[in-house]
């Protein structure tokens, strides 16, 4: 018998499981290329021709590390944001900040609170802390804000994880609401604010930016409608003591020359950002005609997909994803209870769509007849 050097209990105890398998993975597996890649959320109508050209003119200068303070990102950002660059940090995505959240305020054995069904990466970095996760069901498709802060409380958790808009099923809070939730947290619990779809969302579901608030943390993303999901680019805004705190641990190397400089470059291109959130809400509206023509009923969404209730139950839903994944269309769907009656279809370009419209009908018929 091999002697190995010991895991700590915590990583021991864990499944060897990742959150996703990708579509990569999925192609490997089936040997076909996907004809519609529209299951990840990303944004297949891609980066402001700004941030294309900007990057093929540094691509030679990769040979050097990046800037460890992020500095020009940080100061773009927070004037973006009208806040002061000790407001703001920077990581790889929304993923690696929520790491450096959980790490932060979550000690072994620590309840903390998310929604049964929303993003499983943050429940991931959960378990690698040994944290002890406390789901509340949604309600209506909805996070359930009321929900979430009864379980805050009976279990005095330190963290707290809301998406607004919600992932995975594409719905939102107006702001109103959001602050009177804010308002009645305990000052010990700290909010993570996923805004991760925040550009694609209405006006009015975005809280005014302010820091005054030392138990908010607001995470955003260039992966989503700036459409840079390979360059893996976030940042994550709050009351400067804990943007410090978020320093003393962050991986001052993690986020690349090329990241940064991409993050700097798609900030200044707004107006391209104004297009791309229009052909957003178009494709929504085309994936919900599709959806409709077929007999489903599509969710009303704010972010850059629409998930679809299939009308009958988890099975029927998982058959539909299957068809459709058979047939080289890319989608996915919620898997906790409830949730998973529906399947998720991202945005994606018109030929993509076309696919979708023309392999859709096949699809359910197949589920149909199983």
């Amino acid at each position: 018998m091999t002697t190995r050097p010991p895991l700590t209990p915590i990583i021991d105890a864990l499944p060897s499981t990742v959150p996703f398998v990708g579509p990569e993975a999925q192609q490997r597996a089936s040997g076909h290329v996907f004809r519609a890649r529209i299951g990840a959320n990303e944004s297949s109508f891609g980066p402001s021709p700004r941030v294309i050209a900007r990057m093929q003119e540094v691509a030679r200068d990769m040979w050097m590390y990046c800037d460890p303070d992020n500095y020009d990102l940080r100061m773009a950002l927070a004037a973006h944001l009208g806040l002061g660059k000790d407001n703001v940090a920077v990581g790889e995505g929304i993923d690696g900040l929520l790491s450096l959240a959980v790490r932060m305020y979550v000690s072994p054995g620590d309840a903390v609170i998310t929604s049964l069904g929303a993003y499983p990466t943050f429940n991931f970095h959960v378990a690698g802390v040994g944290g002890r996760l406390v789901v509340v069901p949604y309600e209506n498709d909805r996070e359930s804000l009321d929900g979430l802060l009864e379980a805050v409380k009976r279990e005095k958790a330190p963290l707290v994880y809301l998406s607004n808009p919600d992932n995975p099923m594409g719905t939102w809070w107006e702001s109103d609401e959001l602050i009177r939730f804010m308002d009645a947290l305990p000052q010990t619990t700290m909010l993570i604010l996923d805004e991760a779809y925040g550009e694609t969302a209405p006006a009015s579901a975005l809280p005014p930016v302010e820091v005054e608030r030392v138990n908010l943390l607001r995470m955003r993303t260039f992966s989503k409608a700036y459409g840079l999901a390979g360059i893996r680019c976030g940042y994550a805004f709050a009351d400067a003591q804990v943007i410090a705190n978020v320093e003393k641990i962050r991986n001052h190397y993690g986020v690349s020359r090329m990241a940064q400089i991409a993050g700097l470059e798609a900030l200044a291109d707004q107006s391209y950002l104004s297009s791309v959130i229009a052909r957003v809400a178009a494709a929504r509206d085309r994936i919900s005609g599709i959806a409709r023509e077929n007999g489903l009923a599509p969710i009303q969404s704010a972010t850059n997909f629409v998930t679809v209730d299939c009308g009958r139950d988890a099975d029927f839903a998982m058959k539909v994803m299957q068809n459709l994944l058979g047939r080289d269309v890319f989608i996915r769907k919620p898997m906790a209870p409830v949730l998973n009656r529906c399947i998720r279809i991202s945005v994606g370009l018109d030929h993509e769509l076309d696919v979708l419209a023309e392999e859709l009908p096949a699809a359910l018929a197949a589920a149909r007849a199983n």
